[in-house]
């Protein structure tokens, strides 16, 4: 199963250095200051918040089919170890590609609104001007209402060039023939209703799960060649999909505080924030900033020292470098470690 795939790679970046759950917040996308550092110090970005609903019930059936396989051993306290057996399946992994950290369920906004517009010029070219709207949202039919106003639809101008531009981008995504069929199956039309998970688990012959996290891979995939192509009609869809800013917000406004001149305990005052929760944002900046200047914090001999450590020691586990490196506080540990991981 493509899941337990996905879950087998998350435990094995983790290192045995954070629990069993930690993996469950990840694919949720929880935007806790532990969940997003755990993000840059593993390099998880491809899979924050792919399956922002996932039940712990389905997370916990994925885990205990990897124990039961003897891919991954767990401890009564929440830790884990992958097995011999569990790397050697990992040499044989083919995942497909992933950008939760850019996308992070946007994804879905973006299919909604191509769904209901693909919907809207199907009924048109029929001749029917009413009809049940296949995404109920208010706020997705509000956004579509404008685009299509915006493209003068009612003109029928707009069915050719966006079909060709789906086929274009479709044809050039990095696909297998078989995300293609998912993607376009989810789409309905005039008297043609897209099929439905169940369905398409039948047709596929694979769980539901790993239907959609194949269909989520596939507009991934899709909105990157969207990016780069840059199609009139479709970039239109996309303009506001794909998170440039990320950082979250508490943490973008530490930022912007921290660029205009204000030191950690001015910020932590004007906030009434604890100095524990400004040093995460800093943290937080100092993974995704690449031009984020640490040194005021750490000298550059300290960080090499901590990357070093990191290596004899095998191991991102804060308390183990602090006993190591007494001379320094845990931020500056943790600086280090973000910036080793741009």
């Amino acid at each position: 199963m493509l899941i337990d795939q996905i879950l087998l790679q998350i435990f094995y970046k983790l290192n045995n250095e954070r629990t069993i759950n930690a993996a469950y917040h990840l694919l949720r996308g929880k935007r806790s200051g532990q969940t997003i550092q755990d993000v840059g110090l593993f390099k998880l970005y491809p899979y924050f918040g792919i399956l922002r609903k996932l039940a712990k019930p389905s997370f916990d059936d994925g885990v205990s089919r990897l124990v039961d396989r003897d891919l991954l051993k767990v401890e009564e306290s929440g830790y884990f170890t992958v097995t011999s057996a569990g790397h050697d399946e990992l040499k044989k992994l083919e995942i497909p590609f992933y950008d939760g950290w850019h996308y992070r369920g946007n994804e879905h906004v973006f299919f909604a609104r191509l769904s209901l517009i693909i919907q809207t010029l199907s009924y048109q070219t029929a001749g029917h001007k009413y009809f049940l709207p296949v995404q109920r949202d208010e706020q997705t039919q509000a956004w579509c209402r404008g685009f299509l106003m915006d493209t003068q639809f009612h003109r029928q101008t707009l069915q050719e060039p966006l079909y060709e531009e789906m086929l274009s981008t479709l044809e050039n995504a990095h696909l297998s023939e078989q995300q293609r069929q998912l993607v376009l199956n989810r789409l309905s039309g005039a008297h043609v209703a897209g099929v439905a998970w169940q369905q398409m688990s039948v047709q596929w012959q694979l769980p539901e799960l790993d239907c959609q996290l194949l269909f989520i891979s596939a507009l991934h995939s899709w909105l990157e060649e969207i990016r780069q192509q840059q199609p009139f009609y479709l970039s239109k869809m996309t303009g506001d999909i794909r998170v440039e800013n990320v950082l979250t917000g508490s943490a973008y406004q530490t930022a912007q505080l921290y660029m205009q001149g204000y030191t950690l305990e001015q910020i932590s005052h004007m906030r009434q924030l604890k100095m524990s929760t400004i040093e995460d944002h800093i943290v937080e900046l100092a993974m995704n900033e690449p031009h984020f200047d640490i040194r005021f914090f750490v000298k550059e001999a300290d960080e090499l020292a901590v990357q070093e450590a990191t290596q004899t020691y095998m191991t991102k586990k804060l308390k183990v470098l602090r006993e190591v490196l007494p001379h320094l506080s845990y931020f500056q540990i943790r600086l280090a470690l973000a910036r080793g991981e741009e």
